[in-house]
């Protein structure tokens, strides 16, 4: 038994039963509610006050206390600075990386232990093993809910205090343990959108914080083909949104030029320019605290649910170079690129170029 834990407790089904699992098996259950976003509260897309009502409704049923912090403004100086930075350098960040890192793992941790926690539980589906003094990130026993792809960043510190109730159930024994418990969020949706702060209208949320500056869209022979509302709207790979029609197959995003404003894009799914036998990545983040051996041969991930795709990972200046057995479709720099070893999560980094 893990003692005195405090679960995050989100207002959805996941972290409700991780709750529930550690009250069942005898440990000192505590919830706690994080506000981190209050930016828009008056907005209809804020759903704080729906999401705390949800748990509040949990742990009566569950008799769990329940307390509620604010962490918004480290969540704004640590997640949502960096998310306009990487919008402004034309790439397409992943908050939910941070978002774990710096909120769910460390502020939260920070809070759970100076209120006399022994560790932390979240409703993610992963797994945690220690060996020989260190402590690994493993995949979770459903692989189609595996969330490792966004906890790479956590490191020993915060791996040592975490435990995750929900490691080896899948998603209808989750909604299952709910309903048979009398939850009344057994049934509710999962969470989508940005983290913490949810589903809205993108563009116009993110041209807020950003201006946005519309120009051409060309196709790689430098062809007018028509015209983008900013850069900061696209992601390689994307087909809809562009505004292009035509008798041919449909466009996607190839690339994106900063210095000339210019979108560029490619007529079919397939077409050669969208793939990519490697990538560059920096800002890396090792499970064990420190690289393996390079090179290494072993799997990745390039997005989350994406089956892994052998690879080999060499060391570069400032990162390691990624070359894929196979092509990879849609490198898209600022995402992050996920590395395994079998059932274990190695660590990852944040994707420069498709090389």
């Amino acid at each position: 038994m893990a003692g005195k834990v405090y679960v995050g407790l989100s207002g959805g089904v996941d972290s409700a039963v991780a709750a529930m699992l550690l009250k069942e098996r005898g440990d000192d259950v505590t919830a706690l509610f994080m506000k981190n976003w209050e930016e828009d509260d008056e907005d209809d897309y804020c759903a704080a006050a729906e999401d705390l009502q949800s748990a509040e409704q949990v742990c009566d049923i569950l008799d769990l206390p329940l307390e509620t912090v604010n962490f918004s403004s480290e969540y704004w100086d640590y997640v949502f600075e960096h998310f306009l930075q990487e919008y402004r350098a034309g790439r397409t960040p992943n908050p939910d990386v941070l978002c774990n890192r710096e909120i769910k793992f460390k502020a939260f941790l920070d809070y759970a232990l100076d209120h006399g926690a022994d560790k932390i539980a979240t409703g993610h589906y992963a797994d945690v093993y220690q060996c020989h003094g260190s402590h690994y990130l493993g995949k979770a026993a459903d692989d189609d809910k595996d969330q490792t792809y966004f906890l790479y960043a956590i490191g020993q510190h915060a791996l040592s205090h975490t435990v995750f109730p929900l490691s080896d159930l899948n998603k209808a024994q989750v909604r299952q343990l709910a309903r048979d418990a009398g939850l009344p969020n057994h049934a509710r949706k999962d969470s989508t959108g940005i983290c913490f702060i949810g589903e809205r209208r993108f563009r116009e949320f993110l041209s807020r914080y950003i201006p946005a500056s519309p120009g051409e869209i060309r196709d790689l022979d430098d062809n007018p083909v028509g015209q983008h509302q900013g850069l900061m709207y696209y992601t390689i790979g994307q087909r809809h949104g562009l505004g292009i029609g035509g008798p041919g197959e449909p466009w996607y995003v190839a690339r994106k030029d900063l210095d000339t404003n210019v979108l560029y894009v490619v007529e079919g799914h397939d077409h050669p320019a969208l793939h990519h036998s490697g990538l560059t990545a920096g800002d890396l983040q090792w499970i064990k605290g420190t690289p393996p051996d390079l090179p290494l041969d072993c799997t990745a991930r390039i997005r989350h649910r994406q089956p892994e795709q052998a690879c080999r990972i060499s060391a570069i200046q400032d990162g390691v170079k990624v070359d894929f057995i196979e092509p990879q479709r849609a490198i898209a720099p600022g995402q992050s690129v996920v590395f395994y070893d079998g059932e274990l999560c190695l660590g990852g980094g944040i994707i420069e170029q498709a090389v």
